[in-house]
């Protein structure tokens, strides 16, 4: 699939004029110049896989916790070469407690897929990356942004509550991406390559630190003055009876992170007494084993089980 081109203005002129876009991108970019966070995946000495690391680790995991696992990842494998030749069971130690952790062996997927397509450098161009084990539409978008300075519309959830706000008036955007949604956050890319990869990071940025899902600081937000949603008297979210609640306390999610915790900490493969003892529910705890089975997160060793090898 070829990149999503930049849409001309008038796709988004019903919700935002063109010097209104303009306006929007200057004064974001503006403070993002002076608000940035110094994070290790936007160094100037940054490689493309570092970035790729990154953005994996990112998904649904908060910037605290991604950052010194990241310094850990990339200090013991600094290159694709270095994670391709890595066992399966070192990737999940590794990934610890960072959550979903198929995410860790998608990562060493696509690192031996690297080496193997691309002699060990990631591609540029978007279709290439998007062949790549574990790599969709957003992270492809975000490489090619992030990690070569090129011209791409990033979305995540952070960008599609920036432009829900200041160009639509609502408080959040759908629950899945819209192609209206492309459209519009097409308007909103710069020409040029450089800029607009600084506005993929600045507006992910704004939604990230300022234009926040819970306690947006208005306030203290560059564009509040061309807010759609700030004119409209903050309007609650249309689309709350679609979101899905964000449950973990007895969840399968709980009971697999407590059998892959378990199995991580083993020296040696754990006994099957041992993996029932993580959780109450004999007809829950069986199902979860099973789906980290399934998934190739857990290897069975006769009446034993560990990380796989």
């Amino acid at each position: 699939m070829s990149p999503v081109p930049a849409a001309p203005a008038d796709h988004a002129a019903d919700l935002v004029p063109a010097d209104e876009v303009a306006e929007i991108r200057d004064l974001t970019l503006d403070w993002f110049a002076a608000h940035a966070r110094d994070l290790p995946w936007r160094a100037d000495d940054r490689t493309p896989y570092g970035v790729l690391v990154s953005e994996v680790m990112l998904q649904q995991t908060p910037v605290v916790r991604v950052e010194p696992a990241w310094h850990a990842w990339m200090t013991r494998w600094p290159t694709p070469a270095d994670l391709a030749a890595a066992a399966p069971a070192d990737v999940l130690r590794a990934w610890d407690r960072l959550g979903y952790p198929r995410r860790a062996l998608r990562l060493r997927e696509c690192a031996q897929a690297v080496v193997e397509r691309h002699g060990g450098e990631l591609p540029t161009e978007e279709a290439e990356l998007r062949a790549l084990p574990g790599i969709g539409e957003y992270t492809a978008a975000a490489i090619r942004a992030f990690a070569f300075g090129l011209r791409s519309t990033v979305l995540d959830t952070n960008v599609r509550r920036v432009l829900a706000r200041v160009a639509e008036g609502i408080a959040l955007p759908a629950p899945t991406l819209t192609a209206a949604e492309r459209r519009l956050a097409g308007a909103f890319v710069p020409e040029d390559d450089a800029t607009a990869a600084r506005w993929a990071a600045a507006s992910m940025e704004l939604g990230a630190l300022v234009c926040t899902a819970r306690s947006p600081r208005c306030d203290d937000c560059p564009v509040r003055g061309l807010c759609a949603w700030r004119a409209a008297g903050f309007p609650a979210d249309v689309h709350a009876a679609r979101r899905r609640p964000q449950a973990w306390a007895g969840t399968d999610r709980q009971v697999r992170g407590r059998i892959m915790a378990l199995l991580r900490d083993a020296l040696e493969p754990a006994p099957a007494h041992a993996v029932a003892a993580v959780w109450p529910d004999d007809e829950q705890r069986d199902r979860c084993l099973a789906s980290l089975l399934a998934d190739r997160l857990v290897e069975q060793v006769g009446d034993r089980y560990r990380l796989p090898h």
